[in-house]
C-alpha cells in the first residue's frame, strides 16, 4: 500500500503514529497513540488527527488496528482541558453558543465514527493497560476488541460532571446491556479484562496481544473483500431492523454475492 498524502504535523500534534504500509504484508493500517508522557491522553488534535486519517485512508484498506504505546491504551481526555488558561479548555467550550458547542462536539465525534461506519473495513482495538474515558470510547468505536490480562476499562466522565460523548454509549449498551452500562458509567469503576471478556466487551484476552491480533487479521483477510463487506453491513443492520426487514437485507446481500462470485463473466 502506498502512503497517501497526509498531514504529518497534525498527526504529530495529536500524538498519533500511523503505519501506512500495513502489517502482515496486507492492506492493514495501524494507528498508535504515542504520548507516553501523558499515558496516551487525547486532545482536540488527537480527534482531528483521527478524523484526518479516516479522510485520507486508501480505498483498498481492509483492516485498521488501533493501539497505544507504552503499556497504556489511552488515559482519556488530556488534563489540560481542565485548565482555563489552556488553548483548549472546557471553560472556553462552555462560553460558546449551544449550537456552536454542539457542532464542535460533532466534529470531535467524526474522528471515531468512521472506524465502524465504513463497511469496507474492519477496525480492531488492541488494548493493553488502561482505556479510560475517551480511550474506552475509542476502543468501543472499533468493530472488534482484543485485550491483554492487564487491560482495564473505565468510563470516568460522570465523575467529572460530564457524559460520554465520543460515540461510546450506543456500542456499550449494545454489547453489555443497559443495566451494566449504567452501572459502569455512573460509578466510573474499573472493568477488568476478565469481566470485559465474560460480558462480551472484548473478543479475546491473551498475553500475546500481537500474535492474537495477527491471527485474527489473517482470518479476516482470507475472506473476499465483498463477503466481509456484506457480512459487516448485514450484522450492523440486524441491530436496528425488524426481523422481516432484516430478512430482506439478507436476501439482497446474498443476491449480490451470488451474482458477483458465481455469475458468468
Amino acid at each position: 500500500m502506498i502512503s497517501p498524502p497526509h498531514d504529518a504535523e497534525l498527526l504529530s500534534a495529536g500524538g498519533l503514529v500511523v503505519e501506512w504500509t500495513g502489517a502482515f504484508g496486507e492492506p492493514v493500517v495501524t494507528i498508535s497513540l504515542n504520548r507516553p508522557q501523558t499515558r496516551n491522553s487525547q486532545s482536540v488534535e488527537t480527534w482531528r488527527g483521527l478524523r484526518h486519517i479516516g479522510e485520507v485512508l486508501p480505498a483498498e484498506t481492509r483492516i485498521v488496528i488501533v493501539r497505544g504505546d507504552g503499556g497504556t491504551f489511552s488515559s482519556g481526555l488530556d488534563r489540560s482541558a481542565f485548565d482555563p488558561a489552556a488553548a483548549f479548555s472546557l471553560s472556553s467550550m462552555a462560553a460558546l453558543p449551544d449550537d456552536v458547542l454542539s457542532a464542535r462536539i460533532s466534529e470531535f465525534q467524526s474522528g471515531f465514527v468512521w472506524l465502524s461506519d465504513n463497511p469496507s473495513l474492519i477496525s480492531i482495538a488492541a488494548v493493553d493497560g488502561a482505556a479510560v474515558g475517551a480511550g474506552f470510547q475509542l476502543a468501543l468505536a472499533c468493530d472488534l476488541r482484543m485485550a491483554t490480562p492487564a487491560a482495564r476499562f473505565s468510563m470516568r466522565e460522570a465523575s467529572l460532571g460530564l457524559v460520554p460523548d465520543l460515540t461510546g454509549t450506543h456500542p456499550l449498551v449494545r454489547l453489555i446491556g443497559y443495566s451494566r452500562a449504567l452501572e459502569i458509567c455512573a460509578t466510573s469503576r474499573w472493568v477488568t479484562a476478565d469481566e470485559a471478556h465474560r460480558w462480551g466487551l472484548v473478543n479475546s484476552v491473551s498475553n500475546d496481544l500481537l500474535g492474537e491480533t495477527a491471527a485474527l487479521v489473517a482470518h479476516l483477510l482470507d475472506l473476499a473483500p465483498a463477503t466481509l463487506r456484506e457480512t459487516k453491513a448485514l450484522l450492523q443492520s440486524a441491530q436496528e431492523l425488524t426481523p422481516a426487514d432484516q430478512r430482506i437485507h439478507e436476501r439482497e446481500a446474498q443476491v449480490r454475492l451470488i451474482k458477483g462470485t458465481f455469475g458468468s463473466t
